[in-house]
């Protein structure tokens, strides 16, 4: 009967990965099946890295996966982020030197493995006990961020990453003097950027994680207190010290900031200063003018405006304001080699993931980030291969032909 069981499973992955299926009707019970059944059992069975979507979504309460999966109004824009990779083709060129491509890069003087830059996602230990920590040891070698709701301490994240200290994420409090201590703190633990995320300050609307907790079944009243941010603020060790401030629906200041805010923060640090959120070359050539050091092309996963333009649409007239002068890096959507190899061609310094290794760190902890990781590098070697690459640097604007939403090439 053990043996049935087992064939009866191959079968039902077989069927499920035939092109067929796409031409006939399952019955429900082989439907039901399919669904029912776990796609990976560990993290080395995973073929790519959304094979972990269905494994966090498996492991998290509803609340919780809600928040991963969110992003705002009917998630139009979290989606295009990834459709919009799938309007550009590759031009892939022959016979290139491409044995062992290098997939390093250099960014404000320090080498990376790979231009895969691991970005800042809040409250990680809701995800998985061990949290950042365990996202840290399985990144060395990757640009790390650190949220400024991170559920540990950025001190704690450099002396886990020796050499390679985080960049630190700022969301920025009404009080000067409350976001001044955070900036001091993460430049005395050596991190070496700080990166002020720009794309919240106007709220935004998360029906999907508001749905979710209604169908929690856990008591959250011991975390969310009638929306009194000071029980969440306990376990964010970057926030802990500070009183609930007034917010709007992201969790950020109700007061306005503007372009007299970039500087204040670079008067008042050594580190590095980027915004994150920058979606326009308008934007992006004022940034530059005003002496910010880089740029992350973003609309935070889709969770910030419903604009419905995904962040590969944005890189290039990005791209252009700054027309070299710092570094640009994009994120959203990001779930291929493919995916990063057109960033990169399109203007990108390095390129963000969010989701796909809290995805890994929630199916099986630092491990399942350590594999999320490898496919990806090993997804972006292989095109890098096939286009005729042989180091970051020789991808360029000649490899990708866009195409719009209605054909048109670009």
């Amino acid at each position: 009967m053990d043996q049935l069981q087992t064939d009866r499973r191959r079968f039902l992955k077989f069927l499920a990965a035939s092109p067929a299926l796409a031409y006939v009707h399952l019955p429900s019970a082989v439907a039901q099946a399919l669904q029912g059944e776990p796609a990976i059992t560990s993290a080395k069975d995973a073929i790519n890295v959304m094979d972990f979507e269905a494994i966090a979504r498996q492991k998290l309460p509803p609340a919780h996966f809600g928040y991963l999966a969110t992003g705002v109004d009917d998630n139009g824009t979290r989606d295009a982020n990834h459709a919009g990779y799938g309007r550009i083709q590759l031009r892939v060129r022959r016979l290139g030197d491409i044995r062992i491509p290098d997939t390093s890069v250099t960014i404000f003087g320090k080498t990376w493995l790979t231009p895969i830059v691991v970005c800042p996602v809040g409250s990680q230990k809701a995800f998985h006990p061990e949290g950042e920590l365990a996202v840290a040891r399985a990144a060395k070698g990757h640009l790390q961020m650190l949220s400024t709701v991170a559920t540990t301490s950025v001190e704690d994240m450099n002396a886990a990453r020796p050499g390679e200290p985080v960049w630190f994420q700022l969301y920025a409090r009404t009080s000067w003097s409350d976001t001044l201590k955070m900036i001091k703190r993460a430049e005395r633990a050596g991190c070496p950027a700080l990166v002020w995320t720009v794309d919240l300050l106007g709220g935004s609307n998360r029906e999907t994680v508001a749905r979710a907790r209604r169908v929690d079944p856990r008591d959250c009243t011991t975390c969310h207190l009638n929306g009194d941010s000071s029980a969440d603020n306990r376990r964010r060790p970057m926030v802990a010290e500070f009183p609930p401030q007034p917010s709007n629906s992201a969790g950020q200041p109700a007061d306005g900031f503007s372009w007299d805010y970039v500087k204040r923060l670079k008067d008042a640090t050594s580190m590095k200063v980027l915004l994150k959120g920058i979606v326009t070359r308008e934007d992006a050539e004022m940034a530059v003018e005003r002496g910010i050091n880089g740029l992350i092309v973003s609309n935070h996963g889709g969770r910030a405006e419903e604009s419905l333009r995904p962040t590969i649409d944005c890189l290039p007239e990005v791209a252009a304001g700054v027309a070299g002068r710092v570094p640009v890096l994009i994120d959203g959507g990001v779930r291929r080699g493919t995916d990063i190899f057109k960033a990169l061609a399109l203007g990108a310094t390095a390129v963000g993931i969010g989701r796909p290794y809290i995805w890994g760190l929630a199916s099986f902890g630092q491990e399942g980030v350590e594999a999320v990781l490898d496919i990806l590098r090993r997804e972006l070697q292989m095109v890098m291969r096939q286009a005729g690459t042989s180091s970051i640097a020789n991808i360029t604007r000649h490899h990708v032909i866009a195409r719009s939403a209605d054909g048109l090439v670009s």
